[in-house]
């Protein structure tokens, strides 16, 4: 059997929207659909919420998923996401299981359901990755780009190549979309990094992709909930 970890970060501090990771969407918490979508997948084995927070972490027990306290040097503006994961697999000791894979799940992208993490999983076995980051595909005229180095001169932030090329002969671009993140416990362990040499993409469409940020993101995702 091969055991998933789902791992979800949820600190208290925010500062677009005050106590982001619980607030009201559609009449419920914004963490209760990433702990319901996570609980709903047919291959995630435990689910733990990772905060700083009493209420997030109330909030993460009474939906189901196991609460885990982090310390407040892990959990700042400039915290980064890695730490936070290592710090939860040190602390699991007593679960006496061994997790083959780490799922990071992000509160702030509610519209990614059980059936995306199951699909993203399968994609992962069959591929036999270390690694799957879920991406949205977004404009490839970002290519085109420069960046002005420290002689000022302009340096092409891709191939030398495209900025002259025609957007259609550009390639595909994707970026993280901050839905799903897959990573094998022993590559993670070694590297302590989500990105591996082996990582593949699971690909969402830009609605399913919606990341919560500020308000405005809040009444996007209600509007989509509805239809």
């Amino acid at each position: 059997m091969i055991n998933f970890l789902s791992i979800i970060p949820a600190r208290g501090g925010s500062k677009g929207i005050p106590k982001k990771n619980i607030y009201p969407l559609n009449g419920k918490p914004l963490l209760a659909y990433t702990i319901e979508a996570s609980l709903g997948s047919k291959y995630i084995t435990d689910t733990i919420v990772s905060s700083d927070d009493d209420d997030i972490l109330k909030v993460a027990e009474r939906y189901g998923a196991l609460a885990m306290s982090r310390p407040e040097v892990l959990a700042r503006d400039e915290t980064l996401t890695e730490p936070v994961i290592d710090y939860v697999i040190s602390n699991i000791q007593d679960f006496k299981i061994k997790y083959d894979y780490i799922v990071l799940l992000q509160a702030t992208s509610p519209l990614r359901t059980s059936a995306h993490i199951d699909e993203a999983i399968e994609l992962l076995l069959n591929k036999k990755s270390h690694s799957l980051i879920s991406v949205k595909e977004i404009d490839n005229k970002c290519l085109k780009s420069f960046f002005i180095n420290d002689q000022n001169l302009l340096v092409p932030i891709s191939d030398v190549r495209y900025p002259f090329f025609r957007r259609q002969d550009l390639p595909n671009v994707y970026m993280p979309n901050g839905a799903i993140y897959i990573v094998s416990s022993n590559e993670f362990l070694r590297t302590k990094k989500l990105y591996t040499c082996q990582t593949i993409p699971y690909i969402m469409s830009a609605d399913m992709s919606t990341d919560i940020d500020g308000l405005n993101d809040i009444a996007i995702c209600e509007k989509l909930l509805s239809l």
